[in-house]
């Protein structure tokens, strides 16, 4: 059961696109880093319909104006953010292999430059 259906028709990738142009800085790299594997395990042809479903609400509920913790403040408006990306992640987890790994780090990179492994090792101990 997915507990995010409801924000299944916030999601578009134009709409994730502009929301990580705006937030990426703020949200921070665990924010956006999880989100990316979300993503990318999505666009796996391998993946099956129903954790498609998990990812859409999931990505939705992140690009959606009405959260539960509203994004204007820096590191609190994430915090509800991050629990319902980390929940997709690991329900998601069986489909999030090397390949997707490496495009969310790439992505990330090219946003960020340099990043800590640590933060990215902390989001990968979900999955």
């Amino acid at each position: 059961m997915n507990p995010f259906k409801k924000y299944k028709g916030d999601y578009s990738e134009s709409k994730l696109w502009e929301k990580f142009t705006r937030f990426a800085k703020t949200a921070g790299t665990k924010v956006v880093y999880t989100a990316l594997l979300l993503f990318y395990a999505y666009k796996r042809k391998e993946t099956p319909t129903w954790a498609k479903n998990i990812v859409l609400g999931t990505l939705g509920y992140l690009i959606s104006p009405i959260d539960a913790i509203p994004d204007l403040s820096p590191i609190i408006g994430y915090t509800d953010d991050i629990g319902v990306l980390t929940f997709g992640l690991v329900t998601i987890s069986a489909y999030v292999n090397k390949e997707v790994k490496e495009n969310a780090r790439e992505k990330l990179t090219k946003w960020f430059g340099k990043v800590k492994e640590d933060d990215l090792e902390e989001v990968e101990k979900h999955i």
